[in-house]
């Protein structure tokens, strides 16, 4: 229903920072709930961090929560996801996916409707 691409992967040291975009089309993203998934090499596709339609409500993971931040402005349709104090623990394939029309934020896979083709982050340490 909405086409997702991400972008603002790359490699950077431990300790540093990194935004991802999340970019909707053919559909009013504005519309949809959003969740950050990653994917490491050999893992399971984990739950990151979502938004709510409005941007009022927020999850993260234990594993980002204190470290990440999901914003979104609806003056455009692009969800960011900020990630500072970056760990090698979290090289992986960030994918977003969307959910609409969304009352809440979902945070099973199962429960989003579209998929982006992923964008990769890599920390060294």
């Amino acid at each position: 229903q909405v086409h997702l691409v991400e972008s603002g992967g790359g490699t950077v040291q431990a300790g540093g920072s990194l935004r991802l975009s999340c970019e909707g089309s053919g559909a009013d993203l504005r519309a949809y709930a959003v969740g950050w998934f990653r994917q490491a090499p050999g893992g399971d596709r984990e739950f990151v961090s979502g938004i709510s339609a409005s941007g009022a409500s927020t999850l993260y993971s234990d594993s980002v929560k204190d470290r990440f931040i999901i914003s979104r402005d609806n003056s455009r349709p692009t969800v960011f996801l900020q990630m500072n104090n970056l760990e090698p623990g979290d090289t992986a394939v960030y994918i977003c996916a969307a959910r609409g029309p969304a009352v809440g934020i979902p945070r099973a896979a199962s429960q989003f409707d579209n998929w982006g083709q992923g964008t990769q982050v890599t920390v060294s340490s």
